[in-house]
């Protein structure tokens, strides 16, 4: 049996570990959590590598890439300093190919509902999610992109793809050098819940994004109908969506056991898979991906 393990800096809570069938080939796909804990979390690369067969880094981005243009996270780098032997990915492959059919995908199974409502999406941080960020941009949808909101707490939207490629070159620079966690929650912070600039929640019909920022900044009220496409869905988050009146939820990766595992852990599954012991070009991740018919997946949940 494959063996992938999503190594994450995130919450422990959310771990998780089940064993499927991709391709004919048995894999165990294991989330290992650290609290934050990023020299943890390296001890634990450490201590699994070439022992697995495929890492993902999780709760982290080592880049974002924009365009095309990578932007590294530096102060992520050391995490995975002791890796040798074990192919590593951070989701980057999957995030621009399976999620740049989202707007695809949500058109197809419910674009009456969405029309009805208002072609509107707010993105909380685009720069993490471009080939998200560009099919809804490509489907014609009024965008807000909250990367100056929710990632730097400055108070302006970015309605635009040409505004958010201005913003990621003008900032990622500086911001990749910051602490991640000044940038992503990590650990506990990943458990608060902090409602802010509610009123793009509001506006929007559909939100669309990372389930952190998307999940962690949302109002409580005025949610009723609204359209949410993410993944990294634990039973608590789809619950949390529903009792706040979100009506229907789009996982861009596959639901296993009534989870929905992050893009650096499906890629990590896929990569062990593979057998190449190396990370899979997009051409490659985009084959497989249409050879097991992974698409995203819409519950109605009010």
């Amino acid at each position: 049996m494959k063996h992938a393990v999503s190594i994450s800096i995130g919450s422990s809570k959310r771990n998780k570990a089940v064993e499927v069938n991709l391709l004919g080939e048995m894999v165990r796909i294991e989330r290992i959590g650290t609290d934050g804990d990023m020299e943890a979390a390296a001890l634990k690369y450490k201590e699994l590598d070439g022992k697995v067969d495929a890492f993902g880094v999780g709760g982290a981005d080592l880049d974002a890439l924009v365009d095309g243009k990578s932007y590294p996270f530096y102060s992520v780098r050391p995490m995975v300093r002791f890796v040798e032997k074990t192919p590593l990915v951070d989701g980057g492959g999957l995030k621009n190919t399976l999620e740049n059919k989202a707007a695809t995908f949500l058109d197809g199974k419910i674009g009456d509902y969405i029309k009805q409502h208002g072609r509107k999406v707010l993105v909380p941080v685009g720069v993490d999610r471009w080939g998200m960020s560009t099919s809804f941009a490509e489907a014609g949808y009024e965008i807000v992109f909250g990367d100056m909101m929710f990632g730097l707490d400055i108070p302006i939207p970015v309605r635009t793809i040409k505004g958010l490629k201005m913003i990621a070159a003008l900032l990622m620079p500086i911001a990749g050098r910051l602490p991640f966690e000044m940038l992503y929650p990590t650990g506990e912070k990943q458990e608060k819940h902090v409602p802010k600039f509610e009123k793009h929640y509001h506006w929007a019909t559909v939100i669309a994004g990372d389930c952190h920022y998307v999940k962690r900044h949302m109002p409580l009220d005025g949610m009723q109908g609204k359209v949410v496409v993410t993944n990294t869905t634990t039973p608590d988050d789809v619950e949390f969506f529903r009792k706040v009146g979100i009506k229907y939820l789009v996982t861009t990766t596959p639901v296993l056991e009534g989870r929905s595992f992050g893009t650096n852990m499906m890629e990590a599954a896929l990569v062990a898979v593979s057998g190449k012991g190396r990370p899979l070009t997009w051409d490659e991740l985009s084959d497989m991906i249409a050879k097991l018919g992974f698409e995203p997946q819409l519950q109605e949940l009010n």
